[in-house]
């Protein structure tokens, strides 16, 4: 009966993850108070975040959330952070929270009119490259004057309707089984080559605007978060901010998009995929069934999201207030003017933003470890103590891979404020102490896309509805962007020397 009961008590631990997974976990949990002991809370700091980052790139196999949350919550109880610091991390990190709540459920009513838009983009513009260059280039456009993460739910809303489109017409003609995203068994032999060419090509367009979010949002004061900080720091304005940067954002992000032209052009790493003609088929037949079966409720929608799409882009231009509170009155607008009254149905926009904001808080523990076990600290000592072009460079650097493996937020917090510090100091000139918060800006903004938890946009894409159904993994993603990070990382820091 005991025997029983505890099988049962493992098999339900995380579910339906794969056993080896689910013994590396309790390995963790249980090394951890070892290794605290016997190294220290410095080496076993480190240890934990390598921990964290593991369940991150097994999001495909497990959410993140169960198993990073029960590493972050030991950390807790083994008094490596406190929840005071926690929340403190959380407090700081609010509007990010507060955009994730209503931004994304905002754009969830949305879905219509995108779809709408870029269904008509993808018929029309036949080649890959131009398509591509287009999604990178816009999604760069508007990351400068909007967020990153925004724009990152709008690329992933149309990527998720794509793919929807295809899955249920192919579904209803073969099976009577209920319509299942997840479920590819009524594909036949001669159909599943096309589903795995259409999820590659999603891939593709969903990387290259990824990449074109990094891309736009170093350019300008509103483009991160943590460019307002540094532009706070530094006393510049939207026009200061864009002119300080633009010798290294400019030609970084012209690199970029040279890099998407190069990588389509020649099929490499993993950017050889097309659309198959099939596809390309149904979603020519979806539009015109469209255009046939729109009466006038279906055009007063859309236009009541055009109209209401123009105020969400001028109240992020303008910043007229915190990003979520502009997010909720998208939301009250929306429901309000295509008619969505039912409790339910406005419950459905939540749940794609809600797990992903419970995951950022515990990785907001993780970074409340790195704070108060000061994990940063040696390599940061080591960079504020150089001076000239290798202190900016190594600034860069620095920045580029503490982002990589943290929040870049955290990183630019950390490092402009030490700067701030060696400036009131006297050790660094003023004309140093604006070379240095552009190589924060760069060095958080441009290396970070090397890894998908180096930016909360591409964390929030890892952790989507549609990352599964696509298979965009935590070590695809990497593998496509790293061709993205060798050149642009290498201007910005040709830039940084010499610009």
């Amino acid at each position: 009966m005991q025997k029983s009961i505890l099988k049962s008590m493992m098999n339900n631990f995380l579910g339906n993850a794969p056993n080896w997974y689910k013994y590396t976990i309790i390995i963790f949990l249980l090394i951890n108070p070892v290794l605290l002991k016997v190294l220290g809370p410095f080496i076993t700091g480190w240890i934990i975040m390598i921990q964290f980052i593991f369940t991150l790139s097994m999001a495909l196999k497990c959410y993140p959330l169960p198993a990073g949350g029960l590493i972050a919550l030991e950390a807790i109880i083994l008094n490596m952070t406190s929840p005071k610091t926690v929340y403190k991390e959380v407090v700081v990190n609010f509007p990010l929270i507060l955009l994730m709540i209503f931004m994304v459920a905002g754009i969830y009513f949305m879905k219509e009119g995108l779809l709408f838009i870029f269904s008509k983009v993808l018929i029309k513009v036949k080649s890959k490259l131009y398509l591509s260059l287009l999604f990178s280039f816009f999604a760069a456009l508007l990351s400068a004057f909007l967020d990153a993460l925004t724009v990152m739910a709008v690329i992933i809303a149309v990527i998720y309707g794509f793919y929807q489109i295809y899955h249920k017409v192919v579904s209803e003609s073969h099976t009577d089984k209920e319509f299942d995203l997840s479920d590819d068994s009524q594909f036949k032999d001669n159909l599943k080559k096309d589903l795995e060419n259409f999820r590659g090509f999603l891939r593709n367009l969903l990387m290259h605007g990824a990449i074109g979010t990094a891309l736009g949002g170093a350019t300008t004061l509103v483009g991160e978060p943590q460019n307002l900080l540094i532009g706070k720091i530094v006393g510049w304005d939207f026009v200061d901010f864009f002119i300080h940067t633009a010798p290294v954002s400019i030609p970084v992000l012209i690199t970029g998009l040279i890099t998407c032209i190069i990588l389509e052009k020649f099929k490499i790493f993993g950017y050889h995929y097309e659309i198959p003609q099939s596809v390309r088929t149904i979603l020519e037949k979806y539009k015109e069934e469209q255009n046939l079966m729109s009466d006038n409720k279906y055009k007063a929608r859309l236009l009541t999201q055009g109209f209401i799409g123009i105020i969400l882009i001028i109240s992020l231009a303008f910043h007229i207030a915190e990003i979520g509170l502009i997010g909720l009155m998208i939301i009250v607008l929306l429901t309000a003017f295509t008619g969505i009254i039912d409790e339910h149905k406005i419950g459905n926009a939540f749940t794609e933003a809600l797990p992903f904001t419970a995951l950022l808080v515990v990785f907001f523990a993780i970074v409340a470890i790195i704070h108060d076990q000061n994990l940063f600290t040696p390599i940061t000592k080591l960079v504020i103590g150089l001076d000239g072009n290798t202190q900016k460079v190594a600034y860069f650097t620095a920045n580029g891979i503490l982002s990589m493996i943290s929040d870049n937020v955290f990183v630019a917090t950390v490092y402009a404020s030490e700067t701030l510090e060696a400036f009131k100091a006297g050790l660094i000139s003023k004309a140093q102490f604006e070379k240095l918060a552009i190589a924060i800006n760069m060095g958080t903004n441009i290396p970070s896309i090397a890894t998908p938890n180096g930016q909360a946009a591409f964390l929030f894409l890892l952790t989507s509805a549609v990352a599964p159904l696509i298979r965009l993994s935590y070590f695809e993603m990497i593998k496509l962007a790293i061709p993205y990070f060798f050149t642009m990382t290498t201007a910005g820091l040709i830039g940084m020397y010499f610009l």
